[in-house]
């Protein structure tokens, strides 16, 4: 009844508008035209219910920094079903043959932005860091240092923004998406959108800059993106934020890796009770929107170099893909038993040894642990991962990392 296949863009245009339509994702036909040009880039599958497409799965290449390496990402972009085709199972067979395609095309790592938890562990992903979305007055903001006038940014400037992005200052966790058409896209989706930035590369290149939406004459101004090079940049960009407070009463947020927003916000609580409640409310959110799998666990591990002493432990890995894919697939998950050497040099091999304590998790609660997002103490409660309490606690001391940011949402 159902077929899977790779999307045809000539033939299943019409299908993949009329599913965007229906799950509200594009309104109008400008937003069709940049449907089309997002499905030009990445990986795209299909499922066929009575000839025609009916459920749509996209991805595209990326990388994502693990301390200071960098490793082959694939994001996957869009999971989407029609209105008749909903609980058939559909979206998790084609995102999991998705995935299985992304792997054997060199994927290291995959990862995706949710609509709600629980769905995606079911393709061995993990929750990411808590993400923290900030909302302040701008003219709140300590920075005192004079602002140079910025150059306006458009829409039409997607190139220079896509550039800019690229050659942003990353953390650990730290992801960036290749296809340029994909910043198009977003820059045109978010309406009422205006970006403010500086060029002060070598050859007048986009240095650092903010993207926005505004709501009204007094906001609020949601920032969407925003990229620096240096700390210093950083901090001409929040001058150049709180320029804005002669007249935008509340800018919204995300945390930058790395930087507490708070440090820069005279009074926090005070703001916080005097405007609780209204439109303009300061206050601090906090969620966990995006996961993330391991797709080559052998490559995961060899790229982690820590500066602690090393460690040896069996791992017995579970992975839920390896009953959903289409068994044709030379990849077939990350399944299996493994010994792990954690350290300065990082290694695992397949099988066990004997003289060593196990630990036991599925590919998403220890993907978590390995781009450290929970503790292995932390995760063996909340987490589908066991072990004895010694290496539990070795495994806290040994694999102590940054809390991953992406810094760019998906």
């Amino acid at each position: 009844m159902y077929t899977y296949r790779k999307y045809d863009h000539d033939k299943d245009i019409e299908a993949a508008r009329r599913i965007w339509h229906e799950v509200q994702w594009i309104d109008d036909s400008s937003d069709e035209k940049l449907l089309d040009a997002f499905l030009g880039e990445g990986r795209a599958l299909v499922a066929d219910l009575n000839g025609s497409a009916e459920c749509l799965v996209t991805a595209n290449p990326g990388k994502i920094k693990y301390l200071n390496e960098e490793l082959s990402l694939s994001i996957v972009t869009s999971v989407t079903t029609s209105r008749i085709a909903r609980k058939q199972g559909l979206a998790k067979k084609l995102t999991a043959q998705l995935i299985a395609e992304e792997a054997e095309a060199g994927a290291i790592v995959s990862t995706l932005g949710i609509f709600e938890q629980g769905f995606y562990d079911q393709l061995g992903y993990g929750s990411g860091s808590y993400e923290h979305w900030m909302s302040f007055d701008p003219a709140e903001i300590t920075i005192d240092s004079r602002i140079r006038p910025p150059l306006r940014l458009k829409g039409d400037d997607w190139k220079l923004i896509h550039q800019a992005l690229q050659a942003r200052k990353t953390q650990h966790g730290g992801v960036t998406l290749y296809p340029e058409r994909l910043v198009e896209a977003e820059l045109a989706w978010l309406k009422k959108g205006f970006g403010l930035g500086y060029t002060d590369g070598p050859k007048g290149e986009l240095t650092h800059f903010f993207w926005g939406t505004s709501k009204g004459e007094h906001g609020p101004v949601v920032i969407h993106l925003l990229a620096f090079q240096t700390t210093e940049q950083f901090i001409e960009l929040m001058a150049l934020v709180k320029s804005l407070g002669d007249q935008i009463r509340l800018v919204k947020m995300r945390e930058p890796a790395g930087i507490q927003l708070q440090d820069l916000i005279r009074s926090p609580f005070r703001s916080r009770i005097v405007t609780e409640k209204s439109k303009f409310e300061h206050i601090n959110r906090a969620s966990a929107y995006w996961q993330t799998r391991i797709c080559n666990l052998e490559a995961c591990i060899e790229a982690t170099h820590l500066n602690s002493r090393s460690l040896r432990f069996n791992l017995d890995l579970s992975d839920p893909l390896e009953k959903l894919i289409d068994p044709e697939m030379t990849w077939r998950g990350c399944a299996g038993q493994y010994t792990v050497e954690l350290g300065p040099t990082s290694k695992a091999t397949g099988g066990f040894d004997k003289a060593l304590p196990t630990l036991v998790a599925d590919i998403g609660t220890f993907t978590r642990l390995w781009l450290g997002v929970r503790s292995a103490t932390g995760l063996s409660v909340t987490g589908n991962l066991s072990a004895p309490e010694t290496l539990l606690n070795d495994l806290d001391e040994v694999l102590c990392l940054p809390n991953p940011h992406p810094d760019w949402d998906y």
